[in-house]
């Protein structure tokens, strides 16, 4: 297991981060910006303290930067919102190339799950006192989106304990 309290504390963030963009993209159909930046930020952090060799690092940045191009032409097309396009480039930061089909797929599945619950919810009368909270009527709405942030954010933490990242502050 993790020895050093300092890395078992930064391993968290990845997780924290993860549940806060899926709980603000609930409850605000928003990612900020500010989540991304400290993935970002806490990535180098932590692979730098581990002393993760440059070259895994730059890899992981080349994937990065591969899905911020795939997922900003889909933005740009109107397919996904800018938040989830900078959300999944900043996780393929933390989960490199090897996972990355695995974090597509788990994305894509939980992201169906999500929808069809969604679509099937939407179809059924909501009632006046859940009507009341601002969040759940957008979600009602049929011509809202899907916060598929959430989605996104669990295919993360799905397939993070299988990271570079997390198999070196194990120990592993």
């Amino acid at each position: 297991m993790v020895a050093n309290p300092l890395i078992s504390g930064i391993l968290l963030i990845f997780p924290l981060l993860m549940a806060l963009s899926a709980s603000s993209d609930l409850f605000t159909m928003t990612i900020p910006n500010r989540i991304c930046a400290a993935l970002v930020l806490g990535y180098f952090v932590l692979a730098i303290s581990l002393g993760l060799p440059l070259k895994t690092i730059g890899i992981n940045l080349s994937c990065a930067l591969a899905v911020l191009a795939l997922t900003f032409a889909m933005f740009s097309r109107g397919w996904i919102g800018g938040g989830d396009a900078k959300l999944a480039a900043s996780t393929a930061l933390w989960i490199g190339w090897a996972l990355l089909l695995d974090y597509g797929l788990a994305a894509s599945l939980f992201g169906g799950v999500l929808t069809f619950a969604i679509i099937f919810g939407r179809k059924l009368v909501l009632p006046p006192w859940l009507a009341r909270f601002e969040w759940i009527a957008r979600l009602h709405h049929p011509k809202s989106g899907v916060p598929y942030g959430i989605a996104l954010a669990a295919a993360g933490l799905f397939v993070y304990p299988q990271t570079q990242i997390w198999q070196a502050a194990a120990g592993l």
